[in-house]
């Protein structure tokens, strides 16, 4: 078996669009999207296409992929937990996006904490309860704006922000 340094299935530079390489450059914090679909059964979403946008009602915007199960769940539901990955997060990130395995469900080997809006890591940074407020397509993608309806922030994080880059995890140090 080899290991690659690298991903060898990935796109060289030269090969991708030039918004692909531009929204590349443009580093974005790495989300948890957490909801219940028909069954209350947890699914997820690692989500880097998120905003958060200050008044009254405060807003969370985030770009999802119409064939998620988080966007099936999220026209069932309505409420969703969106959560702030850390450093310590960088597999988990990996489980929910689909890009590690995950014997058991990416839920499977974590603490949760079940919340109406979705299951919730305790040792998040932070956590906001969302409410669905509307959607439109947005590309290949769906736009989903939420009213944010609360917000647990911690205190000081032990590790530092998880960012995607370049196609890769980064921590701001």
């Amino acid at each position: 078996m080899t290991i690659h340094a690298t991903d060898p299935f990935a796109t060289p530079d030269d090969a991708k669009s030039p918004v692909r390489r531009l929204r590349g450059r443009l580093p974005a914090a790495v989300t948890l999207w957490t909801v219940y679909d028909r069954e209350r059964r947890p699914v997820g979403l690692t989500v880097s296409s998120t905003v958060v946008v200050e008044g009254n009602p405060a807003r969370l915007l985030g770009v999802l992929d119409p064939e998620s199960a988080v966007w099936e769940a999220l026209e069932v539901g309505k409420a969703f937990a969106v959560m702030a990955l850390d450093d310590r997060h960088r597999r988990l990130a990996d489980r929910f996006a689909g890009l590690m395995p995950a014997p058991g469900g990416p839920f499977a080997g974590h603490t949760w904490t079940e919340t109406e809006y979705g299951p919730v890591l305790p040792e998040a940074a932070a956590w906001a309860a969302c409410r669905l407020a509307e959607t439109r397509p947005v590309g290949w993608s769906q736009l989903v704006e939420a009213v944010i309806e609360g917000v647990d922030v911690a205190g000081e994080t032990p590790s530092p922000p998880l960012v995607h880059w370049r196609g890769r995890y980064r921590t701001l140090e």
